[in-house]
């Protein structure tokens, strides 16, 4: 049986590539590239001259199942995209799926990836971040998509395409407001590398005179957690004192914990809601 490796290729620079990446390539039996022109490109580039075959969105149901014969017979396979990571955005991820439901062996050769790059370039908070690719095409799965990272708190990362750009950017505006920050980048390792950062608003003004070239890498920061306290707090404003401390008392709490609570939702001090208590009554 043989293998299938997930090599990871430049996304712009030819020199971002690991030997290790570079030696499976020549010592297997095939390479199934998202686009054989574009990939031919790299294995000229480095005298590589193993076979290649084509596996894409559009062929992968077909292809996918004669790679996974070609590896049940023992031929070892590499998978490369475009550029970067295979199965991130991709469809590697449903050849690796369909390899893991035979038994046959999986291994990834790690390297360059987008998302990463541009987020280490956005200098937006690294900690903690969310990939969300490239948005749904389907508007309900969009709006759905949309609604789900209003409430996000890491950093968001999006790829787009840059005659969709402007609808997202506005979209993204809508849904999260346009003063949340966010930086554009393109061209991540090559000659012209930007990273435009301003606020949702900035880059909605900004790509309208200067639209980009190339796929981008959209990295938004996620909500202020100010901005969900606040919130949380207006919400409970529309209750008085007495309905707020009902509602706990009716959980079971007692009237001391019940005030504990009720000064915690408000941002308030515990004596302030005990004075307002006294004084109404």
């Amino acid at each position: 049986m043989g293998t299938l490796y997930l090599c990871a290729t430049p996304i712009g620079n030819l020199e971002d590539i690991t030997l290790r990446v570079l030696r499976v390539l020549k010592e297997v039996d095939l390479i199934a590239a998202e686009d054989t022109r574009n990939s031919m490109k790299l294995l000229n580039h480095y005298d590589i001259h193993t076979p290649i075959t084509s596996y894409h969105e559009h062929n992968k149901r077909k292809k996918g199942q004669i790679l996974v014969e070609k590896l049940l017979e023992g031929q070892d396979v590499a998978l490369i995209t475009d550029a970067g990571t295979p199965g991130i955005s991709d469809p590697g991820e449903d050849l690796a799926v369909l390899c893991h439901e035979q038994g046959i062996p999986v291994t990834a050769l790690p390297g360059a990836a987008a998302c990463v790059t541009g987020l280490t370039l956005s200098g937006l908070p690294s900690r903690r971040f969310v990939f969300e690719g490239f948005l749904p095409m389907d508007t309900k799965e969009r709006k759905l998509c949309l609604d789900r990272v209003k409430e996000e708190t890491r950093t968001l990362v999006f790829y787009e395409a840059p005659h969709r750009l402007q609808r997202t950017l506005e979209e993204l505006r809508q849904a999260l407001g346009g003063e949340r920050k966010a930086a554009l980048c393109r061209e991540l390792t090559k000659l012209h590398e930007t990273v435009n950062r301003a606020t949702l608003e900035g880059l909605i003004e900004k790509m309208a005179s200067q639209p980009p070239r190339g796929e981008c890498v959209l990295v938004v920061e996620g909500k202020d957690y100010r901005e969900i306290q606040k919130e949380e707090q207006e919400k409970w404003e529309e209750f008085t004192l007495e309905e707020h401390m009902a509602y706990y008392e009716s959980q079971g709490y007692t009237k001391k914990d019940a005030m504990k609570q009720v000064a915690k939702d408000r941002g308030v001090g515990k004596r302030d809601v005990y004075q307002k208590l006294c004084v109404k009554e």
